[in-house]
């Protein structure tokens, strides 16, 4: 089940109602709901929606396990130039939390946390690597209609923009009066698909409460009961005048703000709250850290009625007038007057029916590259397999290794002279003391390696000499390891070309059943998304049948790695607009590729913008499932493939993961020369679950 985001537009949406609206209705649908705050201003305990969320709701988890990073740490991160360490650092917290949920609902920043002119785009950017799909809260507080539509309007392109998947908009806080209408003329603003609720602005949420206030200003309570801090502020006033003229200036419901040592005015509150004709006072601030004097706080002691809350702060009455008028309306644990007009306006306003529809049917359509990244950890850490890698001495083998030891992602094994390796460990200052070197010269298993490998290469002419000296070599003594599984996958190519990398496999490892050739993918992380480049790295010029064999084995690459496979076929023309030889090639491989397997999402011969491009393929083919939306892009050539990927990674400043082999019977990946130790993580991240499913494989077939 996708779970939710609610992100505020601005500051000042109320998102607290859609919070609690959905929070209830949620916990009538699913067993076990989960609430993550990406940042918090302080400590979890001190974050007040938190609080009421975890009272309301029982939720079994730690405070800890409920937020991201506190709003210092974001802005040190950010200020650093730390983006994208900062999503990782949330997302992994996340993932933990809704690994134990059947659905999280998120509450976006309150956007005093980071700048706010970019805190919309961060919320965005992490519904987006959540894979949540996004609820917009836009202020409709104090607005015209027009206000309110433009805010509407621009909110919601600006999500479009950022890629997010969205759920619904709620319009909160609009005046009464112009509900109907902004009801009406939101079908002019936004797509007539999307769906738009309208909320009226209810007082009660509006203003803040005596509790609110004393919260936000960490008040010393000097008289009051609970039930007077749900007391409902609904003006201030600053006392400074003589009492005749103060009195003029009591209006209901009103917080007076004076000097502690104003006895006067405090016992004139006092009375003015139990007298029939003057209005009720809902508390007093006494500022300066002044307190009554002894007789007068005998005299408040004494009385017999007293609903009035009086609270003591340090802070001077300029400073503590300008924080009251700063503070915005919330909801705390326990205040089940605004809990109730909270719900109720979200219920009145809502179709619930429609709205569970809506949740349950909604699915995520893109994974971006920091998803893709944590699943590959993830997926490959749940089951460790065993991974060699040949290119010991390099420094970005060496250094990914570190990352993968400490994170438990694999076992590993480093093939290599070992006094050579471990001067390299030590001259790098890594710390790499389990790890596994094996030197495939001196190696006590290089006669039984050469054995096998001659049995299998003896029709190829080759001698048992022949054999035992290919074995002194790093990237056949790893295949071999993988062949008669010492080792489940291996990971290459820092140093050597992809022939001295993939030659052994194809010799010793070969390919699975019912599989016609090897081939390639590159998992293309883009900015917002991760699409799949095949075949870029192996087949110079494949022919329909080998085409439609690399489609359909990267359409099976893709969805192993959580990617829906919408494969497009790529050619210089699309649909049945060109002719040639090139062109039709494609469109046969496209026909022996719907034949083999009709229930793949599958196109072409199409060109790469109407792939990729809505618009381009609304005019070109709008009838297809793939057009504008394609995942698996099949090039027609080594030629074209290799040139693309290269110009998509230097242009467009994607990261290329790959080649990634499909094909063989365990396992072998090869690495580009110039790849980062991301790369290297990453790939045998890939190599690992690849040989979980090979095991998978296996065990079924024996079945």
């Amino acid at each position: 089940m996708q779970s939710l985001y609610i992100a505020g537009a601005g500051s000042g949406s109320g998102k607290s109602v859609a919070i609690l609206g959905f929070m209830e209705f949620l916990s009538a649908i699913y067993g076990r709901v989960g609430f993550f705050r990406p940042i918090v201003n302080h400590h979890i305990d001190e974050d007040n929606l938190t609080s009421l969320i975890r009272a309301r709701y029982a939720l079994p988890f730690p405070p800890e396990m409920l937020y991201g990073c506190t709003a210092q740490l974001a802005s040190e991160l950010v200020a650093s130039g730390h983006y994208d360490e900062l999503l990782k650092l949330i997302l992994n917290k996340f993932k933990v939390l809704e690994e134990k949920c059947d659905i999280v609902l998120c509450a976006g920043t309150d956007f005093d946390g980071l700048v706010p002119s970019l805190e919309f785009d961060f919320n965005a950017d992490l519904a987006n690597n959540f894979g949540c799909t996004i609820v917009v809260v836009i202020k409709g507080f104090n607005r015209s209609p027009e206000e309110t539509l433009n805010a509407l309007q621009l909110a919601h392109e600006s999500m479009l923009n950022r890629g997010g998947d969205l759920l619904a908009t709620i319009v909160n806080g609009v005046n009464p009066e112009y509900v109907d209408l902004v009801r009406r003329r939101a079908r002019d603003v936004v797509p007539t698909n999307e769906t738009v609720y309208v909320f009226p602005a209810v007082p009660t949420l509006a203003q803040p409460t005596i509790g609110e206030i004393t919260k936000a200003l960490a008040a010393e309570c000097l008289y009051g009961e609970r039930e007077g801090l749900n007391q409902v502020v609904k003006n201030y006033r600053v006392a400074a005048m003589e009492i005749p003229g103060f009195l003029n200036y009591i209006a209901d419901g009103c917080l007076i703000i004076v000097p502690g040592d104003r006895s006067d005015i405090i016992l004139a509150s006092l009375v003015a709250d139990v007298s029939a004709s003057f209005p009720r006072v809902a508390g007093l601030i006494l500022t300066g850290g002044l307190k009554p004097a002894d007789n007068v706080r005998r005299l408040i002691d004494g009385l017999r009625r007293n609903k009035v809350s009086i609270f003591s702060v340090p802070t001077d009455t300029f400073t503590t007038t300008l924080a009251i008028s700063k503070i915005e309306s919330t909801i705390l644990p326990g205040d089940e007057r605004k809990l109730a007009a909270a719900l109720g306006v979200f219920e009145s306003n809502v179709d619930i029916k429609d709205l569970q529809q809506r949740v349950s049917s909604h699915q995520a359509t893109r994974i971006t590259p920091l998803m893709f990244e944590y699943e590959l950890i993830h997926r490959a850490k749940s089951q460790r397999q065993h991974i060699v890698l040949p290119e010991g001495t390099d420094e970005r083998i060496l250094r990914a290794a570190e990352i993968l030891t400490l994170r438990d992602v694999a076992d590993l094994t480093l093939l290599g002279n070992p006094d050579k390796i471990q001067r390299r460990i030590a001259e790098l200052g890594l710390h790499l003391d389990q790890i596994s070197i094996i030197d495939p010269v001196t190696s006590p298993k290089r006669d039984q390696y050469s054995a096998i490998y001659y049995e299998r290469r003896k029709h190829k002419g080759i001698s048992m000499q022949m054999a035992h000296d290919a074995l002194a070599d790093v990237s056949y003594f790893g295949t071999l390891m993988v062949a008669i599984g010492e080792a489940d996958g291996m990971v290459s190519g820092a140093i050597h070309t992809t022939q001295h990398t993939i030659r052994p496999a194809f010799e010793i490892i070969r390919t699975r059943p019912n599989t016609q050739l090897v081939s390639s993918v590159f998992f293309m992380c883009l900015a917002d998304r991760v699409l799949v480049y095949g075949d870029c790295a192996v087949n110079p010029n494949p022919n329909a049948e080998q085409l439609a064999d690399i489609a359909l084995a990267s359409a099976d690459t893709a969805a192993a790695f959580g990617i829906e496979p919408r494969i497009a076929m790529l050619s210089y023309s699309t649909g049945s607009s060109g002719v040639g030889e090139d062109v039709e090639r494609v469109r046969q491989a496209v026909q022996i590729a719907r034949q083999r397997r009709p229930e793949l999402k599958l196109d072409g011969p199409i060109q790469y913008d109407a792939a990729v491009d809505m618009g381009v393929a609304r005019s070109k083919m709008p009838e297809s499932e793939v057009a504008g939306v394609a995942t698996v892009f099949i090039f027609p050539d080594l030629n074209t493939g290799n040139n693309t990927y290269k110009a998509v990674q230097r242009s467009a400043g994607a990261v290329a993961i790959g080649p990634v082999l499909q094909g063989l019977n365990k396992p072998v990946n090869d690495l580009s020369r110039g790849c980062t130790v991301t790369d290297i993580v990453n790939t045998v991240a890939i190599t690992a679950i690849q040989a979980q499913q090979a095991k998978t494989h296996s065990g079924n077939s024996a079945a």
